[in-house]
């Protein structure tokens, strides 16, 4: 449970819309050597510098945990009831992924089933392996229970791409959203489909499919904000939030789109940085994230609420349990 007597909130649990499974198995190698290169300029321009090779090895001890059993301890330490999984398929563009996408989508099946009720899955397919591919997500959601789509367009394409059309269409079928990457990401891939306005022609096409943009209060928050002002179908998460300063939480929060923002980490890409608990409690716990006049039920929305409703009938009754 999370508590801070100073905004009145008294409790609650919170959803993690934006974790992955912490391990080796899910990222192609050159994706990770360029997760290490922006942890070493990030290091560099705040001072500390370091050699790549002790920060990958750092980085690469924190991806043990293929059966999140750490994840799940982790989430019991912070509040955190659910997690939801995101399984990002770099198959298509980096050749040098460990496992082919329809082996991943079975490993995250078992974790989920290894951790019922608290760990769900966002399965992502890149639309270029055609119909196989399409019957995978299809086998996802339908077979294996998975609850959304998870898409990654610095593999290479538009969000709003007709290639990922029928994906949107089980979607809205299924009543299940879509969680977007948008942003910068490992230097191999493309940045060019990463803007958050990239997925403007899809929401109008599927009015009936609610659309995430992740990290959306770090990358482009001004486009982001703008969509979730004047799409209703769009939304934002907060991952990111780690690493950046609390103003930009701050000002996001005072725009008026408080039912459109979602709690999320990013989990395991932060770990050197602290504990799920460390980042439960530089929200909670530092003045310069909620304004003032910020409701309590506004902040409890944000842990848990909005995603409850995001995730539908199917899961939205136990996510708001109390």
């Amino acid at each position: 449970m999370i508590s801070n007597p100073e905004t009145g909130l008294a409790a609650v649990d919170a959803v993690d819309i934006h974790c992955h499974i912490a391990s080796e198995e899910f990222f192609p190698r050159s994706f990770v050597d360029g997760a290490v290169e922006n942890m070493a300029v990030y290091l560099l321009n705040r001072g500390v510098p370091a050699k790549r090779e002790k920060i990958a090895a750092l980085f690469l001890a924190k991806m043990q945990d293929s059966n999140c059993d750490e994840l799940v301890s982790q989430m019991d330490a912070a509040g955190i009831r659910h997690s939801i999984l995101l399984l990002a398929d770099f198959t298509y563009a980096l050749r040098d992924t460990p496992l082919s996408i329809a082996e991943m989508v079975e490993k995250h099946r078992l974790a989920m089933q290894r951790h019922p009720d608290r760990l769900f899955v966002f399965a992502g397919v890149d639309p270029r392996w055609g119909a196989d591919g399409l019957a995978l997500f299809e086998r996802c959601v339908s077979q294996y229970g998975f609850h959304g789509l998870k898409v990654y367009p610095p593999c290479g394409f538009s969000p709003s791409n007709e290639m990922m059309y029928p994906y949107y269409e089980m979607c809205s079928q299924h009543k299940i959203p879509v969680l977007v990457h948008i942003g910068a990401t490992a230097p191999i891939l493309n940045f060019e489909f990463a803007r958050p306005i990239h997925i403007d022609k899809a929401a109008r096409d599927f009015p009936g499919v609610n659309f995430i943009l992740a990290h959306g209060s770090v990358h482009y928050p001004d486009e982001c904000a703008m969509l979730c002002s004047h799409r209703p179908n769009v939304y934002l998460d907060v991952s990111g939030f780690e690493i950046a300063e609390l103003s930009r939480l701050y000002d996001i929060f005072s725009r008026r789109i408080n039912h459109k923002i979602l709690f999320g980490t990013d989990w395991p890409f932060f770990r050197m940085q602290g504990t799920q608990q460390d980042f439960v409690d530089r929200l909670i716990k530092n003045e310069g994230v909620f304004p003032k006049a910020m409701p309590a039920s506004d902040i409890r929305s944000f842990f848990s609420g909005n995603a409850g409703i995001l995730l539908g009938p199917r899961l939205e009754a136990r996510l708001l349990a109390g």
